[in-house]
């Protein structure tokens, strides 16, 4: 599956300009974390410092809840995270809790690995020595139990691999997250600032795992991962906990709102995150295209026609995604 928020494609295919367009194609926080003063002028001028990259990965750790004898790294945004892992690695095949967010096969893929694409990581195959999963999956929401994570990750560890978690969606729901395992098994957890707090453009992300592996990684990235504005905001986020609590109770009232509006006008929600909807329509690809011939952008998908993701809107948002939708019926 592709990522979404890029309208380029379709302002091609229909015209208009962005702003005439409502875009639900992303499962970014359309409420980000609001920037309270001006980023100083030195995050600009000068490079970033280590002093700054230690208070952003100390406001990570209590964040994440990393344990202390695990290890952390900054990285601009997890997309830089997935390209490097597969080259970091040990040799062998990787298996692939599929479908999911494509990039990590694509990753591997120009890594020269063999995908082995599962329905479930328990049905390891005995040549792969490496495996990936999404965690609450994008874009169906399914969430692995981390006993069973567990289990993979020590299979894994005797056979020299790691086990990859992608947790782009975890802030929602801080119980999801497998970072408290990450110290002693090679469990690989990746974080995505952007998504929760709303700010992609920062690119902003942190990989979470045994300090070997770990110091590995932060040598492929080499000095300076993060640029000083990204070190300054996303430290000062981080430490707003407050504002994550009620951003966590806010986006679960905001997706109900839109799981009305879905299934008012005949969608069957199937599943997602409270930062995005995942709704099945028997004719998914014709409305689909209806819509965007109303400028509003959701997701689709090849694989499964019969899907639809939807990203949270405004009430106005989703007063005109309602509209169109009974508009269409």
């Amino acid at each position: 599956m592709k990522h979404g928020g890029d309208l380029t494609e379709a302002i091609a295919r229909h015209g208009g300009e962005p702003a005439d367009w409502l875009d639900l194609s992303t499962g970014i926080n359309p409420w980000p974390w609001t920037i309270p003063h001006p980023v100083p002028g030195s995050a600009w001028t000068r490079l970033p410092s280590r002093a700054d990259e230690q208070a952003l990965l100390a406001a990570a750790r209590e964040a994440y809840d990393v344990p202390d004898d695990a290890d952390i790294a900054a990285a601009a945004g997890t997309q830089a995270l997935i390209q490097w892992i597969p080259y970091l690695a040990g040799a062998g095949a990787v298996a692939i809790a599929a479908p999911t967010y494509g990039e990590h096969s694509a990753a591997w893929s120009s890594g020269g690995r063999e995908i082995i694409a599962v329905d479930d990581l328990s049905a390891l195959p005995e040549r792969a020595i490496h495996a990936v999963i999404v965690n609450p999956n994008n874009p169906d929401g399914r969430i692995a139990d981390r006993g069973a994570l567990r289990h993979v990750a020590e299979r894994l560890d005797r056979r020299g691999g790691w086990l990859v978690i992608d947790e782009a969606f975890a802030d929602v729901d801080p119980a999801i997250s497998a970072a408290g395992m990450s110290a002693d098994l090679p469990i690989l957890v990746l974080r995505s600032f952007g998504k929760f707090y709303g700010l992609a453009g920062l690119r902003l992300g942190f990989v979470i795992g045994r300090r070997d592996i770990v110091e590995r990684i932060t040598a492929a990235l080499g000095p300076w991962p993060v640029s000083g504005p990204a070190l300054h905001l996303g430290t000062a986020a981080l430490r707003d906990r407050s504002w994550a609590n009620a951003t966590r109770v806010r986006l679960a009232r905001e997706a109900g709102k839109l799981d009305q509006v879905l299934t008012a006008a005949g969608l069957h929600v199937v599943g997602g995150t409270t930062l995005f909807r995942l709704a099945s329509h028997p004719d998914a690809p014709a409305l689909h295209a209806e819509l965007a011939r109303r400028h509003i952008w959701c997701r689709s998908f090849d694989w499964a026609r019969e899907w639809l993701r939807f990203g949270l809107a405004s009430d106005d948002g989703l007063d005109r995604l309602a509209s169109a939708l009974h508009s269409v019926r």
